[in-house]
């Protein structure tokens, strides 16, 4: 049995939840979630927890289990904290600044590349090597934030690039000179 999908979900005060035979939407302070789950999960409500349950133990139900709860416990907790995810930008001339809601990166290239947020994602630099992704999706926070990465990834033998907040870069060695 999963350990994670028997795990009943906590609803905190001041957030609703509907749901419609596999659609879901979860209502709270920061925003609405709303989600088409698998038809064979059954997802029980009740005043303040939900319990995810599977019809059998094939193995694409044993899949689903808990991923269902893990999906709808993030549902939960977005409306009601949100998500944030940091990046830094490590490089000599590697700055970020933010114009309006987008954010403008300096990363190198001979043009500035400009970022503009998806709704419901918001950007924030706090210092100029420093970007932060917030919102109430974890999937679509962390989707951005891995676009931003793209953009410049960290390479092996300096580490320059963007790089999430406490990645470890794994480095290489130069290239060895000849003996003689």
């Amino acid at each position: 049995m999963s350990r994670i999908g028997r795990k009943p979900i906590q609803v905190p005060n001041g957030v609703s939840i509907n749901l419609d035979n596999t659609f879901i939407t979860v209502k709270g302070p920061k925003g609405t979630l709303s989600r088409e789950l698998h038809k064979d999960m059954k997802i029980n409500v009740a005043e303040s927890e939900i319990v995810v349950e599977r019809p059998s133990d094939n193995k694409l139900h044993r899949s689903l289990h808990g991923t269902t709860r893990s999906v709808i416990a993030n549902m939960v907790s977005g409306v009601t904290e949100g998500f944030s995810k940091n990046l830094e930008l490590v490089g000599v001339g590697y700055r970020a600044s933010k114009t309006g809601d987008k954010i403008v990166l300096n990363v190198g290239y001979s043009h500035p590349v400009e970022i503009t947020p998806e709704q419901g994602i918001e950007f924030e630099v706090p210092v100029n090597t420093k970007i932060t992704v917030r919102g109430i999706d974890k999937e679509r926070v962390g989707a951005v934030a891995a676009q931003i990465r793209s953009v410049r990834e960290p390479e092996p033998y300096k580490g320059k690039g963007i790089k999430y907040e406490g990645e470890r870069i794994i480095r290489k060695e130069g290239k060895a000179g000849k003996k003689k």
